[in-house]
């Protein structure tokens, strides 16, 4: 169920990271090391780099579209769980997934 949860924000969380660091040029082909097994890793100093933008992410302000109130995509995750427990115990008639724009 934790999966299903975190699906609704691949895209406007992580998918969308991933995106404006390389179309900002904030992350490159040079941040990564190349294994012979084919491995591919992400350099230290660029973890730290994706890291730092994602930790700024989270404090982007958005109108939740079901309550109608101002939070942080930080907290997103975790208001949609509170969502979705109300609407297990019978609280909710449906669970209202996030819809981002």
């Amino acid at each position: 169920m934790a999966l299903d949860l975190m699906e609704e924000f691949r895209a406007p969380l992580a998918d969308r990271l991933a995106l404006t660091l390389i179309n900002r040029k904030q992350i490159s082909s040079d941040d990564f090391d190349k294994e012979e097994s084919g491995a591919v890793f992400l350099k230290e100093d660029s973890r730290k780099k994706v890291l730092n933008a994602w930790q700024e992410r989270k404090k982007t302000v958005l109108v939740h579209p079901f309550l109608q109130e101002k939070t942080t995509l930080g907290l997103l995750i975790h208001i949609q769980a509170l969502l979705l427990a109300r609407h297990l115990r019978g609280d909710l008639d449906c669970y209202p997934p996030f819809i981002g724009k």
